[in-house]
């Protein structure tokens, strides 16, 4: 159902959409609820939904759930955002990405339905969504929001099988509020009464709030330690809900953080699945797969820019929650030298993200993204990086940066790590030729 290779009408598309609204982001229910009425309703008429919010891992822990539906069989739609590469990224029906064909009638009928009134690039895609989701049989439904959530197009699910709330950092706060506390408060928006919300571990600050939350509209909150225990034996996870004890030995994601995401996968699934055993669940635990998201990137064109001997690997990290997750899942990998290839977007501090890398990487070098104009450019994300206390030069694209990656490692065998962006992991499968599927 991929047709990457004739998305005209797609992009066509998406630019007379985007230019309905003068913001990017605008947070509010209104026209989407508007848009999905004119729509007739879709998000009422679809399967049972498992709605994620949460500030950093919200993929990881759908690409979880995905994976053990899928393994035991169940039909799967899913609704992810950002895109890496292609926006078909964002919508998957019953396990297949949706085809450019079907994303340009889809696009097409809701600009007509819409015609020229306001909305955002968002509302448009999830109305997409919702309205390809109510046309394809499937068992259940994996909604992410956006930003945020109590003000998130997606939120308009009125009665969902579960909500999941993943780890809240502070991100995003001229939209979401500048406190831990206020951007709690936002996620705990998609809490819906008498429906089950699972939680990561949490500071203490945001489980206060969700607990406020959940206690106000009669929802039981289930966490790690709150409903169930969670160990991490090496690599894998043992969990322990009600009568049961889930142990996976192996997982599809790598790093630390992501034994927390399985964890959290877990319980969701053992809880509102039942009949799904334990050994399926360990099953699609280990063949989870999420690009960009500590991808070791094994095959593709860049690699012959690297001496033999020099892993590459691509993460999406961009915060500080996440380069403390990436700084650990390095130091799992291997244990030799890295260099850090990175770019960045100017919408938060750089030194923000490279303070936690600093102690994991021996050099960085910075490149301006490829077509994205609220880039930092190299020179800034530079002085960033040596301000952090981080050896830094520039490079004019990522062939050029791993050129010189390769030079340093000539010298003293590293690995290279490219991250700071997902705009960044996006171009970088691209220019590999290893697109998402």
């Amino acid at each position: 159902m991929q047709h990457y290779d004739n998305l005209s009408a797609v992009n066509r598309a998406l630019d007379r959409l985007s230019n309905l609204h003068p913001k990017l982001i605008d947070l509010g229910l209104d026209r989407t609820f508007g848009i999905l009425e004119k729509c007739g309703h879709p998000h009422l008429n679809l399967p049972p939904v498992i709605h994620l919010a949460g500030t950093n891992g919200k993929g990881s822990v759908l690409a979880f759930l995905r994976a053990i539906l899928e393994e035991a069989g169940l039909r799967v739609h899913a609704y992810t955002s950002p895109h890496l590469v292609r926006f078909h990224e964002r919508i998957r029906l019953a396990g297949q990405l949706i085809s450019d064909t079907d994303l340009a009638a889809l696009l097409e009928e809701i600009e007509s339905i819409n015609g020229d009134d306001p909305i955002t690039f968002f509302e448009v895609t999830t109305a997409a969504a919702m309205l390809a989701f109510s046309r394809t049989e499937a068992d259940i439904v994996l909604l992410e929001t956006g930003l945020g959530g109590r003000a998130d197009s997606t939120n308009v699910i009125p009665r969902p099988l579960a909500t999941v709330i993943t780890p809240i950092a502070r991100d995003h706060e001229h939209f979401l509020g500048n406190s831990l506390k206020a951007i709690a408060f936002e996620k705990a928006g998609i809490m819906r009464p008498e429906t089950p919300v699972f939680s990561a571990i949490q500071d203490k600050e945001a489980t206060a709030v969700l607990d406020s939350e959940a206690q106000r509209l009669s929802a039981r909150l289930i966490a790690p330690g709150m409903g169930f225990t969670q160990d991490h034996p090496r690599e894998g996870i043992d969990i322990r809900i009600g009568t049961r004890r889930i142990k996976a030995e192996q997982l599809g994601l790598m790093g630390p953080h992501q034994q927390d995401n399985a964890s959290l996968a877990a319980a969701v699934i053992a809880s509102c699945f039942p009949d799904i055993d334990d050994t399926t669940i360990a099953k699609g635990l280990a063949r989870a797969s999420w690009p960009g998201r500590v991808q070791h990137l094994a095959e593709g064109r860049l690699l012959s820019y690297l001496p033999d001997g020099c892993q590459l690997w691509l993460d999406g990290a961009h915060n500080a929650h996440g380069a403390r997750a990436l700084a650990a899942t390095l130091h799992q990998i291997s244990d030799k030298p890295w260099i850090l290839v990175t770019g960045a977007l100017n919408t938060r501090p750089p030194r923000d993200f490279l303070d936690q890398l600093k102690a994991s990487v021996v050099t960085a070098i910075t490149l301006t993204i490829p077509g994205q104009d609220a880039s930092l450019n190299a020179i800034t994300m530079a002085e960033a990086a040596r301000d952090c206390g981080i050896e830094a030069q520039t490079a004019t694209g990522i062939e050029d940066a791993l050129e010189k990656a390769a030079a340093i490692s000539a010298t003293k065998p590293c690995n290279v790590v490219i991250a700071g962006s997902l705009y960044l992991a996006g171009h970088v499968l691209d220019a590999n030729g290893t697109l998402p599927r």
